[in-house]
């Protein structure tokens, strides 16, 4: 496959999954033994196309209306670097965190692997300090 068509792989996990909350999208683009991994990874998510839902659920659940922005991908071979930034009100409990009401900008950096048309391995990061910042859970710079 093309770099061209790896990076619209991942661009629909941004788009059709996580943004539109499609969830049935990651049987088309999940390979079966895909395994998120670092920072963002939810520990005990099943691999494959479940665990992406999982992990899009779980997002969701406390984000409802997020919504993700591909800033720049770069692609070379089978792997795709996306740099994304999301926007969401935080409405729902994300992981014992109760609802703040606050809206939650964050930036973040994937590395996607892509097989066939499919991911088979993904490892991402994101402001984690800044999103609990906006949440209210640690204290702003300024407080």
């Amino acid at each position: 496959m093309s770099t061209e068509t790896n990076k619209a792989v991942v661009r629909r996990l941004f788009e059709d999954i996580l943004s539109d909350g499609r969830l049935d999208v990651a049987d088309e683009i999940i390979a079966d033994g895909y395994q998120e991994s670092g920072p963002v990874a939810i520990p005990g998510s099943p691999p494959g196309p479940e665990g992406m839902k999982m992990f899009a659920a779980f997002y969701r659940t406390a984000l409802p209306d997020i919504r993700f922005t591909v800033e720049q991908q770069i692609a070379e071979g089978d792997v795709v670097a996306t740099r994304w930034t999301s926007t969401a009100t935080h409405t729902g409990e994300l992981d014992e965190i109760p609802p703040s009401n606050n809206a939650v900008n964050c930036t973040g950096v994937s590395i996607d692997r892509v097989v066939d048309g499919k991911m088979v391995e993904g490892w991402g990061v994101f402001d984690e300090l800044g999103m609990l910042r906006q949440m209210g859970v640690i204290p702003s710079e300024e407080s």
